[in-house]
């Protein structure tokens, strides 16, 4: 039947006794429609089908809303929330596990980390994002009974064969205990390092243990919201490995300048709220990115920053700025016209200007250079400040930059200054911004090109989308979340995982604590007490020792609960539901600033 019979159908229906004032008992409906579509849906997709236009599983159905569903017309044109079910959440074999584990088994005890990285030189992580995902997900009663129940009918029908239910792998009985015994609160406990400390990889980040012996299974099974942590630490480590570049090259052409609204600060911006999968990612992403800059467009990083790291009404800043559509409406012959309006509607502050739809070298000699210089020099006098960005986007990175500076410098060179390292720096009034290619790669490529010509990196700043945003996945820190320990029936033992085809793949042992390498010496500890992996094929699985030292020499993970918990690193953020540290943006920013950065500075 087409859509056009919806109507009809719906007068049909409406004119018998089913009709309960433009509602249909929910009872009745399923018995017409097991007659009239018995040769076409499963008994589960007759479910999901009612379920989806009874939601709050009233036993009526409005008989216009299920007919819009069925013929794809949505339900009354409203958005449709996406309601959270903490029990939704884990990867579907998760669901199995709880028949797994060695019986007896009372506590599992596991924990988070990066092995290493597939970028040369990235040897360390800045840890962000975990307060996100337990503000988000796990404080307070989490589980419900609606949501048990909107559960245990989703996996019966998803492990069944598309024709007969599955019931018999969702344990009903261990979150209905969760949430009769806890109120439905998650009994685990969480400690993790402090947010936005810079830590070596291979480095234990978090660890988790579950709190009540019969929720053993409930540890790994939050290993999949849990270890999405992977991206916002990646969000904020390439943000700040970009940083490093740009602040290196500040300091090799002369800046002087290094606080706020200087130095760094303002020298990446996010534009990468088109390029990320979701709402979400661009939230958490983006806001791994405040944690290092003050630049966004992206204006979910602030409302995250904002909601969950407790920062100001705008953790980020961002100015007036055109687009293609906006300057090529204008026509090619009406270019000059629409940059003029650019500085005409922002006569004050900073206002940025993507100037190559047509010819970028002519846009910055005869237009911004020539026929527009007078209004821009006119931007700061003695009662304002303003400033124009020029904006490219195609070409070389490298090579267009350098060219562009070039021009500019000599179209304002009455105004141009030279740093102290002889380099030559553009007016206040005109700074250029590359938005295209720019990544970790690039950056330091544009900024060499850039000093190699004589010209300083405060001439420009950067924007990026994708690839700060976008370009990270998981294995970009080999990030991993393992089972260290287990205790069954009241005895606690050690587990691991050691490939033999892939030694990089090995695991912690046991109970672990994260301390300055120090500690290890004073607790009496010697080099015999160093991890060593397995020596070969016939060497013992899991390596020996139990010191895991960072390859800089300043941290060590003590494993075989060997470590001193009152010198511990990782600090309790969550327990049996409650949040206990709330870390807040600026304290975050502060820790993971680099050397002479923007939230250092006295």
């Amino acid at each position: 039947m087409g859509a056009d019979s919806k109507s009809p159908i719906a007068a049909l229906l409406k004119g018998t006794p089913l009709d309960k004032s433009g509602q249909i008992r929910r009872t009745d409906l399923q018995q017409l429609l097991t007659i009239v579509v018995k040769d076409t849906l499963s008994e589960a997709e007759l479910q999901r089908a009612l379920d989806a236009v009874d939601t709050q599983n009233t036993g009526m159905v409005n008989i216009e809303a299920f007919l819009a569903w069925v013929y794809g017309g949505g339900l009354g044109g409203e958005c449709i929330p996406w309601i959270d079910n903490i029990i939704l959440t884990g990867d579907s074999y998760k669901i199995s596990h709880w028949k797994q584990y060695p019986p007896g088994t009372e506590y599992v005890y596991s924990y988070f980390e990066s092995r290493g990285c597939d970028r040369k030189g990235w040897d360390s992580v800045c840890f962000f994002g975990l307060q996100y995902f337990l503000k988000r997900y796990m404080v307070g009663k989490v589980v419900t009974q609606a949501k048990i129940d909107e559960a245990e009918k989703l996996y019966a029908i998803h492990f069944g064969d598309g024709i007969t239910e599955n019931k018999t792998l969702f344990y009903r009985e261990g979150w209905q205990y969760i949430l009769d015994k806890h109120d439905g609160k998650l009994p685990v406990h969480i400690k993790a390092v402090p947010e936005g400390m810079v830590i070596p990889n291979k480095t234990v980040l978090f660890t988790m243990v579950n709190t009540d012996p019969k929720c053993y299974w409930l540890t790994n099974f939050l290993e999949t919201l849990l270890v999405q942590v992977w991206y916002p630490m990646t969000v904020c480590t390439n943000s700040r490995m970009q940083k490093l570049s740009i602040q290196k090259y500040l300091e090799e052409t002369g800046n002087e300048d290094w606080s706020i609204p200087g130095g760094s600060v303002f020298k990446l911006h996010d534009f990468g709220f088109r390029g990320v999968s979701s709402v979400e990612s661009a939230a958490v992403g983006g806001a791994g990115h405040l944690v290092n800059f003050l630049g966004t467009d992206t204006v979910a990083a602030m409302v995250c920053a904002t909601n969950f790291y407790g920062a100001g009404i705008a953790s980020g800043h961002s100015i007036p700025a055109s687009e293609h559509s906006t300057i090529t409406s204008w026509g090619p012959e009406g270019e000059v016209d629409a940059m003029r309006n650019m500085l005409n509607a922002y006569p004050t502050g900073l206002v940025a200007c993507v100037s190559d739809s047509f010819n970028i070298w002519t846009a910055c000699k005869e237009y911004w250079g020539t026929q527009l210089k007078d209004q821009i020099k006119g931007r700061i006098n003695d009662t304002q400040f303003g400033r124009l960005v020029v904006r490219p986007d195609s070409g070389d990175p490298a090579e267009t930059c350098t060219k562009i500076i070039g021009i500019l410098l000599e179209q304002f060179k009455e105004d141009v200054t030279t740093t102290k390292t002889g380099h030559k720096l553009l007016p206040p009034y005109i700074r250029v911004i590359q938005g295209d290619g720019v990544d970790y790669e690039t950056i330091p490529q544009i900024l060499e090109s850039l000093k190699n010509a004589g010209y300083a990196a405060d001439n420009i700043v950067f924007g990026s989308g994708g690839a700060l945003l976008q370009k990270v996945n998981r294995d970009t820190f080999k990030c991993a979340f393992k089972c260290s320990e287990i205790t069954v029936n009241g005895t606690s033992r050690e587990v691991f995982k050691d490939p033999i085809t892939d030694s990089g793949k090995a695991s912690k042992k046991g109970r672990l604590t994260l301390q300055p390498a120090g500690d290890a010496a004073a607790a009496g500890y010697t080099d015999a007490d160093k991890y060593m992996p397995r020596q070969g094929e016939a060497g013992v699985a899991g390596g020996t020792g139990f010191l895991h030292y960072t390859p800089d020499g300043q941290y060590v993970t003590i494993c075989s609960g060997k470590g001193d918990a009152s010198k511990d690193i990782l600090v309790d953020v969550f327990k049996d539901g409650v949040l206990l540290k709330d870390w807040k943006l600026d304290e975050i920013r502060a820790r993971a600033d680099v050397p002479n950065g923007p939230f250092s500075q006295k």
